[in-house]
């Protein structure tokens, strides 16, 4: 006993510890007497500890099982034999999961140890908790699905299982990612389709499963879902119209179509059956043989070559079918629209075969001959130069086939009467086909010959038997031109005073009128002027002279008794003397002239001439002569005297006493000193014996003196020039001619000594190496004496040396002229010497030359070069041009010659550096800041190639950026996702935000984001963030296709595209709706059983998913008899009715409720009749729900459809409209039509409930529920106003936007996507085709004036509008009355304070100011080569003064002279540090000087008018060249200007532009004059 006290002691110990450590969970007594049932409580599972302390125990105690022997894993039973308790507790955890079978409930049993073995057995129940999440049976799930399967229909089924025990803990629910509108998943794990599938557009689904608890514990598995593609669609074609571009001779396949080439696919992507092609129409169907098409490619060829010239219309179109090689009747249909295009393939054609006219001759230059009309049946017609064969014709042809005179002298038709030419027309283009035509122009005669006399005069003679009549003379002339031209009339106009003569008009028979009295001894002469006229309408005449004679009686003698007269000497025989003078009748009665006297040595003509017979001598014979002369007519004689003096002639030359001397003279002699005379002598007389002296040759140096002979010095003699002169003195007398003589003189020159020796150098150089050794010769001096012998006989001395040293540094050979070296040199004292050194001759006196020798003293190579820094830094463009500059690298040396043959080693392939230390960029090399955007070369400069020093320098190169980068969207998700709702500019919704990204660096790297085309539901935040700014409705429109653009700042701006597609999340916005207000069912109680369907619930939810899940349920009322199924609707009996005697009407009110959050429900009434006798005991419809549309507009009236009901057997029903009764009615028949008109765009969808009542007593009813949708017709677009009015200045530039005019249309989606063009071509004004913006194309001319346009609006359905737009074109301001203004800020700061900038303009000069454009300009300047650019504003301006323009000059003063207030006012708007400039730009020449140099070229070219036209135009588009350069830059409308100050502006502005571009096609010759914008440079203009 004593040994288990201390046992049991330690034991009691070990229970009160446990029992303070933690309480069991129950406590009990121990039955052994008859055993015991208890519960001991209950536990989370999970537990570990005591679960149950047993007290009274007076003997032994054992655990046992209970009923589920397995429970006792769980636990343990602590107990000592003599223990009055005993402590049941847990081996391990419990576990509610392993207990489920037992319903989470522990059994045991404490069994007494004693005979009888009493249990007490116990339970314990264990709550579960939820640890355990579900787990997917397996991890992926896969099946493959048809696209035709059923909607509704399960496609899948997974499985997760949860091992918690309770419902509440296992109960899975299943969700899939990404959430699909074509799939659902139930609570059970079944896919269900819930609309039909399309292989085309999704071919495998991918998701993940997730199933979870209550708690959050959930498991995911993937599921693949694949769609078999299913063969139920036709073929089509990649674009419905191709087009097709031929040349009209050509053969073979098309060689250009677009978009691309022509190709047809099957419909169903997954099957792709093949398709064979060919053509199933072609328009006009006369070109069908033509063509032909690949049935396997679709590749349409011509067959035969089209002739465009005989076509109607160059257009052909060719209708291409595809159809399916398995099943003919699938096919597809596409047009090709074949142009036409015209090829060269006609030559010209003449409108003539052959051009004879008629031309007066003489025709002035230039004058019209006719016109030769070439055409050609070719595209364009003629383009092809004419000319004339052969080109010696004196006619032209210019480009338009008019001939001219080219060659008016040629055009003589007394000289050619007719020319034959050809006219030569040959195309420019190949094959440059040639015509020729022949033209004949014949000359018509014009009078422009003057009659010509066969004499210019005529002789005729009366003699002193004359008598009246007689023929005295004809005179005959000619004229070569014809008709009445060429006939001659002839008459005496002057010398027949007495009328003693007449003519003949017509023969031009001169006769005597009347007797002319004759006088003795004299001829009387008549000198009659004939004239002859010709027929001319304007005459022409030419006059002859006819001389009529008439000699009187005949006694000749002498006028002088005496003649005198004068003859040289020595003349030949026959020289005439004098010419006597008598009177006679001669020739018509002859006389005899003789010489009485001296006959040998004179002799006289019959004429009176008096002449020597022989050659007569004044020297040796008489100087006078007296001769008598006699005339007879052989009755009657005279005689008379003629005196002759002979003249002495110069017959005799000069003489020389002697033909050669010889003198000498000293070169030093003085001028005017004598040489020598020379005289000479002549034997005539007077002037013919006097002489004069010339010299020839002597160079100047001698002259002679005329007079007497004497040679002297004339210039300054030169031995060693000349040492003799040979000089001929001419002696020359003074007759007329004169004679003369030569005799020689040869002048010698003596020496004397008077030249310097003269060194070969004026200054001789050596270079020396200092280390050269003394004595060594370094040069030979020379010197040149042209004097004789001992003048000219030099010696050499050095007389200074500088710097001077002792002894002398350099020794000179005086008579060889060899330096030498005398002492050693040092090149670190002295670099250079200079030596004076002479040369002197023999002499006396001596002369003495100078010359220097420069001397240098070469370095050795000891000093490395030096660079002038150690480190170079420099930035440059990243779009530095190739081979551009960098920097020169400065490097010294100081040593000889310095760097000069240096060269540089460096390691580098990008930039390049030459032997000047110029570093450039390498020509095949560009940089790219943002692959490398710094360069660390070293450089290493070497002085001499052999043996050279060197010096190290470090180049560190930085690469400035520069916009070449366009921005880059990031990976972006498709779609983006927001909530439908309603959102505004307030409150709009965040959709997505991009963060675009651009290499670049600073503004060229700032990335600013917009939608291409403004939408109105949808804008970008200044972060990236697109935002819903609109009212969104995924029912309406659950899709939109953005295009979003993402521009830098940088200049030239870049920007990229990309599109983007927002889904709308679908919102629990839409309630329920049942397809009936009510639901009635009848049923035979005899009939019924448990489970029979009495009716089915059906209700539609327009949400998406969850949304649109439907529970049905009952809300008010509830009956045994009636179940409801939540999920189909179905109604059941839930038992046969047996205890149902009477009859029974069941009233319920059903709620469809979706699933949405929080979630809607609509109700509906459902009526049960339980009849024991009759099913058909009310009336009833032949279908709970009717759909039915109509198109919107349509008159009230319209059908929409109709409604049927029944009632029995002979029983009437009558219907009527419950709900929308003011829009429809019914009639007796259940036809329902219209009251109003419907508008789709005001409600697309009514709910109708028409109620059916029947006849009998009492009445029964039915509700059908009706949907009615309107449908949508195209409705034309409508302007807000028939006119619209706007005003722009004469100067505003091109695309200078003026109005927008907007259109509205009622459509919605691609029927109201608008198309803006104008009705008819404009050279003044055009508008952007999708904006409705009307812009400026030209307004030079117009000013004053008011331009009307037409605009119009066409919806995609072909429907328009149409709107007028009157413009006003003021020309009160010229591009000369802008001011410009540079503003120290950007561009955009100013733009966005425009406002603030007019007003504060105007307030400090006292004018309204209008601001026309904002454009950025740049200032870059270079220091140090660091690139500094300065940013700046130009901001041209107007400034109007009650309406009238300032002119600029008085702008630009005023605000020179208000600079201070300007300043101050435009510091408020910008703040602190703004600056402004005006700036002065070149005046134009003034219009004024402009117009005087135009009437001056007028009056000169004699079209003054013309030219005055022409030159005021060029004028003007100079101006406009110079001042309004075509750019970006925009302007304003002067009117409605506010419009345009937005921010939008800019936007309106790009997508008027990219309006523009679409519009190619519509009018090409629009888009060619839209085409004159250039792309943008250094400077960008914002529109304003």
């Amino acid at each position: 006993m004593d040994a288990g006290g201390p046992i049991r002691a330690g034991l009691l110990l070990l229970v009160c510890a446990c029992v303070a450590a933690g309480s069991p969970i129950g406590t009990s007594e121990i039955n052994c007497a008859t055993g015991s049932n208890g519960n001991v409580g209950q536990v989370n599972e999970g537990y570990s500890g005591e679960v149950e302390v047993v007290r009274g125990i007076t003997g032994g105690v054992k655990l046992v099982a209970h009923v589920f022997p397995a429970h006792l894993q769980f636990l343990e039973l602590s107990f000592a034999p003599g223990d009055a308790t005993a402590t049941v507790r847990t081996k391990r955890p419990l576990d509610a999961d392993e207990l489920a079978p037992t319903d989470s409930t522990l059994y045991y049993s404490i069994m007494c140890d004693d005979v009888t073995k009493y249990n007490n057995t116990r339970t314990l129940k264990i709550n579960d908790l939820n640890d355990n999440s579900p787990i997917f049976g397996q991890k992926s799930y896969s099946a493959s699905v048809s696209e035709t399967h059923s909607v509704d229909a399960v496609v899948l089924q997974v499985s997760a299982v949860d091992a918690d025990s309770t419902p509440a803990n296992n109960r899975v629910a299943y969700s899939i990612e990404p959430t699909s509108e074509d799939f659902m998943v139930t609570n059970s794990g079944a896919f269900i389709l819930k609309r039909s599938l399309n292989y085309n557009t999704v071919q495998k689904y991918d998701f993940i499963v997730t199933a979870k608890d209550n708690g959050g514990l959930n498991d995911s598995a993937s599921v693949l879902i694949t769609v078999e593609d299913f063969d139920n669609l036709n073929p089509y074609f990649s674009h419905n119209v191709y087009q097709a571009f031929i040349p009209e001779n050509q053969v073979g396949p098309f060689r250009i179509l677009e978009p691309e080439a022509i190709k047809a696919q099957d419909g169903d992507l997954g099957i792709n059956m093949t398709l064979t092609y060919s053509i199933s129409s072609v328009s006009p169907d006369k070109y069908w043989t033509n063509f032909q098409v690949d049935s396997s490619s679709g590749v349409v060829s011509v067959l035969t070559a089209l002739d465009r010239e005989e076509m109607d219309s160059s257009v052909i179109s060719v209708s291409i079918k595809a159809a399916q090689t398995d099943d003919a009747r699938k096919t597809a249909g596409a047009a090709v629209s074949v142009s036409v295009e015209d090829v060269n393939d006609n030559p010209p054609e003449f409108d003539q075969p052959g051009y004879s006219v008629s031309l007066l001759e003489n025709s002035p230059a230039g004058g019209v001959v006719f016109k030769a009309a070439v055409g050609d049946p070719d595209q364009g017609g003629f383009v092809g130069t004419l000319r004339i064969i052969p080109e010696s014709s004196p006619f032209s042809v210019g480009s338009d086939g008019t001939v001219r005179v080219k060659n008016p002298s040629a055009l003589d038709r007394e000289t050619t009467e007719s020319f034959r030419f050809q006219i030569e027309a040959r195309e420019t283009d190949l094959p440059n086909a040639v015509v020729m035509v022949e033209v004949n122009v014949t000359l018509l005669d014009e009078n422009d010959n003057s009659p010509s006399f066969s004499s210019k005069t005529y002789e005729g003679k009366v003699f002193a038997n004359q008598t009246v009549g007689m023929h005295l003379v004809q005179v005959k002339a000619e004229d070569r031109d014809a008709g009445a031209n060429g006939q001659i009339k002839y008459s005496m106009d002057f010398g027949n005073e007495k009328g003693f003569f007449s003519i003949d008009e017509d023969s031009g028979d001169v006769s005597l009128a009347r007797t002319i009295p004759l006088l003795e001894n004299q001829i009387l002469k008549f000198p009659l002027y004939i004239t002859a006229r010709d027929g001319g309408a304007i005459s022409r005449s030419s006059s002859a002279q006819v001389n009529i004679r008439a000699p009187g009686d005949c006694k000749p003698q002498f006028l002088h008794k005496v003649y005198r007269g004068t003859v040289e000497e020595e003349r030949d025989p026959g020289v005439l003397i004098l010419r006597v003078d008598f009177l006679a009748v001669a020739p018509e009665i002859p006389v005899t002239l003789r010489v009485e006297t001296e006959a040998d040595k004179f002799v006289i003509s019959e004429s009176g001439e008096f002449s020597t017979r022989v050659k007569l001598d004044y020297d040796e014979a008489p100087h006078n002569y007296s001769v008598g002369i006699s005339i007879s007519d052989g009755v009657n004689s005279n005689t008379a005297v003629v005196e002759v003096q002979v003249t002495d002639v110069n017959d005799n030359s000069p003489v020389f006493a002697s033909g050669s001397v010889t003198m000498a003279v000293a070169e030093d002699a003085e001028v005017g000193s004598n040489v020598t005379a020379v005289p000479a002598t002549d034997k005539d007389s007077g002037f013919n014996q006097e002489i004069r002296y010339s010299l020839r040759g002597g160079e100047g140096r001698f002259s002679v003196d005329p007079l007497s002979g004497m040679v002297s010095v004339a210039g300054a003699l030169d031995r060693e020039t000349k040492a003799e002169y040979d000089l001929l003195l001419v002696a020359e007398d003074q007759g007329r001619p004169s004679r003369s003589a030569t005799a020689s003189l040869l002048v010698q020159v003596s020496d004397v000594n008077d030249n310097v020796p003269e060194f070969s150098e004026a200054e001789y150089r050596a270079d020396v190496f200092e280390t050269e050794t003394v004595g060594a010769s370094l040069l030979t001096l020379s010197a040149a004496d042209p004097d004789e012998e001992a003048n000219g006989r030099v010696t050499f001395s050095i007389f200074q040396q500088s710097p001077s040293s002792g002894p002398p540094v350099f020794e000179l050979d005086s008579s060889s002229g060899v330096l030498r070296l005398a002492r050693p040199l040092d090149y670190s004292e002295v670099k250079v010497y200079r030596l004076q050194v002479q040369a002197s001759d023999g002499g006396a006196p001596s002369l003495v030359g100078n010359s220097s020798v420069v001397v240098t003293v070469k370095d050795v190579n000891n000093n490395p070069p030096e660079f002038s820094k150690e480190i170079y830094n420099v930035a440059v463009p990243e779009n530095l041009a190739s081979g551009a500059l960098v920097l020169t690298l400065e490097v010294t040396d100081r040593d000889e010659g310095g760097f000069s043959n240096g060269y540089f080693l460096y390691a580098n392939d990008t930039f390049d550096i030459n032997k000047h230390g110029v570093v450039s960029l390498r020509n095949d090399v560009t940089l790219d800041r943002e692959t490398k955007d710094s360069y660390m070369i070293q450089v290493v400069a070497v002085d001499q190639v052999a043996a050279g020093l060197s010096a190290t320098a470090r180049l560190n190169v930085s690469v400035l950026d520069y916009n070449d980068n366009a921005p880059q969207f990031p990976s972006l998700p498709d779609p983006f996702l927001i909530a439908e709702g309603e959102y505004s500019e307030v409150a709009p919704g965040d959709v997505h935000t991009i963060e675009a990204t651009d290499a670049d660096l600073g503004p060229n790297g700032e990335v600013a984001l917009s939608l291409l085309r403004p939408h109105p539901l949808f804008r970008f935040r200044g972060d990236g963030t697109l935002q819903a700014v609109g009212s969104l409705d995924r029912e309406r429109q659950e899709t939109y296709e953005l295009l979003v653009k993402a521009s830098d700042d940088g200049r030239p701006q870049r920007e990229n595209i990309t599109s983007i597609r927002v889904s709308l999340l679908d919102v629990n916005d839409n309630v329920p709706q049942f397809s009936s207000s009510s639901y009635v069912s009848t049923v035979l109680l005899k009939e019924a059983e448990e489970g029979k369907l009495l009716l089915t619930l059906s209700a539609s939810d327009r949400d998406a998913g969850n949304n649109s899940l439907i529970a049905y349920s009952f809300s008010e009322g509830s009956c045994p008899y009636l179940a409801l199924n939540s999920e189909t609707g179905a109604v059941t009996l839930t038992s046969d009715l047996a205890d149902v005697t009477n009859d029974t009407t069941l009233v319920l009110t059903a709620m469809a409720k979706d699933h949405g959050r929080p979630p809607l429900n609509s109700t509906a009434r459902v009526v049960v009749n339980l009849r024991v006798v009759s099913l058909t005991e009310g009336v009833a419809f032949l279908s709970s729900s009717y759909n039915f549309s109509l198109p919107e507009n349509q008159a009230a009236g319209a059908l929409v459809g109709e409604v049927s009901a029944w009632s029995g057997s002979g029983l009437g029903v009558a219907y009527a409209l419950k709900t929308h009764a003011d829009r429809f009615s019914v009639g007796p028949s259940g036809a329902l039509v219209t009251r109003t008109g419907l508008d789709r765009e005001e409600q697309e969808w009514y709910i109708l409930d028409v109620e059916a009542v029947d006849t009998r007593t009492p009445p029964t009813s039915a509700i059908a529920m009706v949907r009615v949708q309107v449908q949508d017709v195209n409705e034309s677009p409508r302007f807000p106003s028939e006119v619209h009015r706007a005003s722009v200045f004469s100067i505003a530039p091109y695309k200078t936007p003026v109005v927008r005019v907007e259109a509205s249309d009622p459509d919605q989606g691609e029927a109201a996507q608008l198309v803006y063009g104008l009705t008819e071509d404009s050279p003044h004004f055009d508008v952007d085709p999708s904006s409705g913006l009307l812009f400026v194309v030209s307004a030079a001319g117009l000013a004053g004036q008011t331009a009307a346009v037409e605009v119009e609006a066409r919806d995609p359905r072909g429907l328009f509008a149409t709107t007028r737009v009157e413009v006003e074109v003021q020309g009160s301001a010229s591009s000369g009355d802008v001011v410009v203004l540079s503003i120290n800020q950007p561009a955009n700061a100013v733009e966005k304070k425009l406002r603030e900038v007019e007003s504060s303009l105007g307030s400090a000069l006292g004018w309204t100011v209008s601001i026309l454009e904002v454009s950025s300009a740049t200032r870059g300047s270079s220091e140090s080569r660091a690139p500094r650019v300065v940013v700046e504003a130009r901001v041209g301006f107007l400034s109007f003064d009650g309406g009238a323009v300032v002119p600029s000059e008085e702008v630009t003063e005023k605000l020179r002279s208000q600079s201070a207030a300007v300043r101050a006012e435009l510091v408020k708007v910008f703040g602190e540090g703004l600056q402004f400039q005006v700036e002065v730009e070149v005046k134009s020449p003034s219009p004024a000087s402009s117009q005087a140099v135009v009437i001056a070229l007028s009056v000169m070219l004699a079209l003054s008018m013309l030219g005055m036209i022409v030159a005021v135009a060029l004028i003007v588009r100079f101006k406009w060249t110079q001042k309004l350069p075509e750019s970006d830059k925009e302007s304003f409308d002067i009117d409605r200007r506010d419009e345009f100050y937005t921010n939008g502006s800019k936007d309106l502005l790009k997508t008027s532009q990219q309006g523009q571009k679409s519009d190619e096609k519509r009018d090409k010759d629009q888009q060619q004059r839209t085409d004159r914008e250039t792309e943008d440079g250094d400077s960008r203009t914002s529109s304003l």
